[in-house]
């Protein structure tokens, strides 16, 4: 797993992590998630030994990224796709990669067939389109089969297939017991696909939860469809429930829950059609979170 202990970073004067804990365990997908400036990157440097802490700790299966001997076996990862040779095939620059951690051509090959590639292996990186490359940074992050994987913003650059594809392969590597964590600014993606949520906000902690309980901790209301609406309203208001009608006569209840108005219902005799219980988007959750931590804010202005 990734564990990150009261993480401290520090550039001069700025703060880019402050004190930051949170695990990233196995058979899930994790995502991480936080706005632009709010020390995503900088944490999953630090995890990588690519930045060292000013204090705290970021250990990969309980030790230090530095001290592992083949790290593409243990952590597999892509931060920036576009960090290639450009004169170089695919095929050869996964040769080299691998050929740094022992791993045999025979993986070459079949890491490109899964990730796609394996019709333009020979063909320079430097002709290659961004979801291309990010299909070449996958890859690399795959080679050595490692039980921990990291990706930033992996959808980047992708179509649709690649994103669907993404999608997928990051649940099936969870579901094989892997540790997966992912940072996106696609809240529509990480509905999809996260089963575990880490919310960050200039540099520092706002959440760590499940997808399910962030859906709990943001639900709106109840929605409810029933051809005896005002004797409905009558009986919730009574119970102390918060009863508003919609435009068609649906009633949106706060105060109870799916279970409640339907006793209530049946108790009074009358007949529910619809009954949906209503919580925040993942966005819509995401933005109140870190509404106090979005440092980069445009304002809205009239089209000149």
């Amino acid at each position: 797993m990734i564990e990150v202990r009261e993480l401290t970073k520090r550039y001069g004067d700025t703060v880019a992590v402050r004190e930051l804990s949170f695990t990233v365990k196995p058979g899930q997908v994790t995502g991480f998630l936080g706005p632009n400036g709010s020390g995503k990157s900088t944490t999953m440097r630090a995890i990588l030994g690519l930045d060292r802490p000013t204090s705290g700790v970021a250990m990969v299966n309980g030790r230090p990224y530095a001290t592992l001997r083949k790290p593409l076996h243990e952590v597999g990862a892509l931060l920036d796709a576009g960090a290639v040779h450009g004169g170089r095939t695919a095929e050869m620059h996964l040769r080299c990669v691998a050929r740094s951690n022992g791993i045999g051509r025979a993986r070459v090959t079949d890491v490109l067939e899964r990730v796609g590639l394996a019709g333009v292996a020979r063909k320079r990186i430097g002709g290659f389109s961004l979801g291309m490359r990010q299909r070449l940074g996958i890859g690399a992050a795959l080679l050595g089969d490692p039980g921990v994987l990291m990706f930033d913003e992996p959808v980047n650059g992708l179509d649709p297939e690649g994103i669907r594809w993404i999608r997928e392969l990051m649940r099936a590597l969870a579901a094989e017991g892997r540790t997966v964590l992912v940072s996106s600014h696609l809240m529509s993606e990480m509905a999809l696909t996260a089963d575990h949520v880490v919310v960050i906000g200039r540099g520092q902690l706002i959440t760590e939860t499940s997808m399910a309980a962030l859906s709990e901790d943001f639900r709106r209301d109840v929605l409810v469809r029933t051809p005896r609406a005002d004797e409905l309203r009558g009986a919730l208001s009574t119970a102390g429930a918060s009863v508003h009608s919609g435009p068609d006569g649906e009633l949106a209840v706060r105060g109870m829950d799916a279970v409640a108005i339907g006793d209530l219902a049946l108790r009074a005799g009358i007949a529910v059609h619809e009954l949906t219980p209503r919580s925040a988007s993942l966005e819509e959750a995401y933005m109140e979170l870190t509404d106090e931590s979005v440092e980069y804010r445009a304002q809205a202005g009239r089209a000149s």
